[in-house]
């Protein structure tokens, strides 16, 4: 009771003492402040987000919420120089798949094995993995794999679905049947499409009766769609393809090689593309724009609203200085030439360009196998066959001695005799033994293709004193310097043509154990030249001394309403790589020599051949000893221009390795290119 009365006591003791405070009102204000801070630090940090990474934000939730979906537009075609169609579009009808966003396998298949019902496609390209992962996705079929194998215990669901492929890829007995294997083909391209991308299921040969019947079941199969695919065609001959080049097919895809850059410029992987020369060249062009849709997508990954974007442009088209209906002559007149060359010879190429803007208007060639005797088209080998051209190039060599000093307009004659180094004895065609010296001048020594006048310029540009017998000291700069001049006409470099894939030529050692070939060298029978070289040489002293770009693309075109060519967007004009240093006189020195190889009067002119030719031609004929698999050959050819005065067509060409015995073969060969093209190019009575 004591203890009781005393806690009373005390308790009425405190109240007596005043009110005693209240402890709440303290620990709520001091929770409100905690919750305001926290509230301070929560805004802070939102307004931290929003101004640092508010566009992030919400380029993320646009790019999740708003995807663009593409489809592929029709490639531009490729003209000739008159509006003939080379290369066009045939269509066909198709069947495709729209791949939706986060599509399941397991849906993909269920409308494989509904579409492979109506649609019948090619299984020559289904592997076997293919084949298992088709197979694998029918839930069943897997389980009752899983359940024959062994030391599955704690694995994770792709080590049991990789452990089923392995034991499927090792078991003999599997195989699907006929019906599966059409339906895993379809399935394949189906899982090979990105999330709202169209691939091609069937690209060509859809029969009326598959059209039909996928028609009316569409509804049922998401994202399939009947629609149009488009191949290249090719209305005036294939022959023409070497030049144009390839473009790969839906099956085929994007080239390994340059996949990864490809994918960067917006390309899926089983796009057509350009896989060499023009078409190749010029993808960008040829490629057209690929029709846009706006595609959102509700959160359930369903699409909720298409919006067309940008409806696509087809490709423009090229429109080439190639025309059609001589390239066919030239094709034709150059394999005729060359089946009737026999024996070990390898091929003929001819060049028709236009010396003034470097236009091409023909390029033709054949290979031919000497030991089989067939011929095959390859217009190309005329910029990719390295040949050793022979007299030719001579024209070349006498303007570099002219622009070197070692001539001038006024003083260029020299004899013309046998030249013997160091035991070794070189002469022209018709001064072996040294019964026809005879004094010529420059425009001779073109005339009668003189190679003793050209040996010695090579020796007075190297600043040798040429004694008959004696040692050939000159210095190996000898050849750079050779060279040199004949680079500044196309010969040894690159001709810049637009055109991937051509040849530079070949060289041979400029090393002092070969310095009697530099002798050869002044004379055209050392190094290795492309037809398309010569052409661009004699061009450029046709053309009075400026080196134009041979080019096979006139201009890039548009495509008219109803289809047909439209109008010029960009027209190729000459692009100019170089001129030449010479004065008039000096050039009339060499225009003269390349006339009178043609008209002149001299018993030994080399051109007498091509005298007949109307409008009069120009030329430098060649003639190489060479040599084949150990067999002597010779190889003939040419380079021309025509009318001599204000030339407006070059024709060059070369025939390697026929049998030592062959004659005219190069003029006679040219006199029936100049005839096709005076009737199907150009008049002559518009020539001025």
């Amino acid at each position: 009771m004591k203890n009781f009365y005393n806690r009373v006591s005390n308790r009425n003791q405190r109240s007596s003492d005043g009110p005693v405070k209240s402890e709440i009102p303290f620990r709520l204000n001091f929770l409100f402040i905690i919750v305001a801070l926290l509230f301070a630090a929560l805004i802070g940090q939102l307004a931290y987000l929003q101004v640092m990474y508010g566009s992030q934000f919400k380029a993320e939730v646009n790019s999740t919420d708003t995807t663009i979906e593409t489809t592929n537009v029709q490639r531009g075609m490729v003209y000739d120089s008159n509006g003939k169609v080379l290369v066009g579009n045939k269509a066909h009808q198709a069947i495709s798949y729209t791949k939706g966003v986060n599509v399941l396998s397991t849906s993909m298949y269920d409308i494989a094995n509904k579409l492979g019902r109506y649609l019948t496609v090619s299984t020559s390209s289904l592997t076997p993995r293919q084949s298992i992962d088709y197979y694998l996705t029918d839930t069943n079929r897997l389980k009752a794999v899983e359940k024959k194998l062994s030391g599955t215990k704690g694995m994770s669901t792709t080590q049991m679905y990789n452990k089923a492929l392995s034991y499927l890829e090792n078991d003999s007995s599997f195989k699907l049947t006929k019906t599966q294997k059409n339906a895993a083909a379809i399935f394949a391209k189906m899982s090979g499409a990105y999330a709202l991308s169209t691939t091609y299921i069937k690209d060509s040969g859809v029969s009326s009766k598959e059209i039909a019947e996928i028609g009316e079941h569409l509804s049922e199969m998401p994202g399939v769609q009947v629609g149009t695919s488009w191949s290249r065609n090719y209305p005036n001959g294939s022959s023409i393809k070497s030049i144009i080049g390839t473009v790969s097919s839906e099956k085929t895809g994007l080239p390994s090689d340059k996949v990864n850059e490809l994918l960067a410029q917006g390309y899926s992987r089983n796009d057509s593309v350009g896989q060499s020369y023009l078409e190749q060249e010029y993808e960008s062009v040829l490629r057209g724009t690929k029709a846009e849709k706006q595609v959102e997508v509700a959160g359930n990954n369903t699409v909720t609203k298409e919006v067309k974007k940008y409806g696509g442009s087809k490709g423009d088209n090229l429109q080439l200085t190639i025309n059609s209906s001589f390239q066919k002559k030239l094709q034709t007149l150059v394999h005729s030439a060359e089946s009737g060359a026999g024996g070990v010879s390898t091929g003929t190429y001819a060049i028709v360009m236009n010396p003034n803007t470097g236009g091409i208007i023909g390029m033709a060639g054949v290979d031919r196998n000497p030991s089989t005797g067939k011929i095959t088209t390859n217009a190309l080998g005329a910029m990719n066959s390295d040949i050793v051209m022979g007299s030719v190039v001579k024209g070349a060599m006498v303007s570099g001695a002219l622009m070197d000093g070692v001539i001038t307009p006024y003083n260029n004659t020299l004899t013309d005799k046998p030249i013997t180094v160091g035991g070794v004895k070189k002469a022209s065609w018709f001064n072996a033994n040294g019964g026809a010296d005879m004094a010529v001048n420059a425009s001779t020594a073109l005339e009668v293709s003189s190679n003793s006048y050209m040996m010695q310029l090579a020796m007075k540009e190297a600043k040798f004193n040429y004694v008959s017998g004696a040692a050939l000291t000159m210095g190996t700069s000898i050849f750079a310097k050779e060279r040199g001049y004949f680079n500044q006409f196309g010969l040894g470099v690159s001709t810049g043509i637009d055109l991937p894939g051509e040849s530079t030529g070949l060289r041979g050692s400029s090393s002092k154990a070969h310095i009697g070939n530099a002798l050869d060298l002044s004379f055209g029978n050392y190094d290795a030249y492309t037809v398309l070289q010569v052409a661009q040489y004699m061009s450029t002293i046709a053309n009075g001394g400026t080196r134009i770009a041979p080019h096979v693309v006139g201009s890039i075109r548009g495509t008219k309403s109803d289809g047909s060519l439209g109008a010029v967007k960009n027209s190729v004009t000459p692009k100019v790589l170089n001129r030449i240093d010479m004065t008039a006189a000096q050039k009339k020195l060499v225009t003269e020599g390349l006339y009178d190889v043609v008209h002149g009067s001299n018993t030994y002119k080399t051109g007498d051949e091509l005298s007949s030719i109307s409008p009069e031609i120009s030329a430098k004929t060649g003639t190489a000893q060479t040599y084949y698999k150990g067999s002597e050959t010779v190889t003939l050819s040419l380079a021309s221009y025509a009318p001599s005065t204000h030339p407006q067509v070059v024709v060059a060409l070369a025939m390697p390795n026929l049998g030592v015995n062959a004659e005219d073969n190069n003029m006679k060969l040219a006199k029936q290119i100049y005839s096709a093209y005076w009737k199907t190019v150009q008049s002559t009575s518009t020539i001025k």
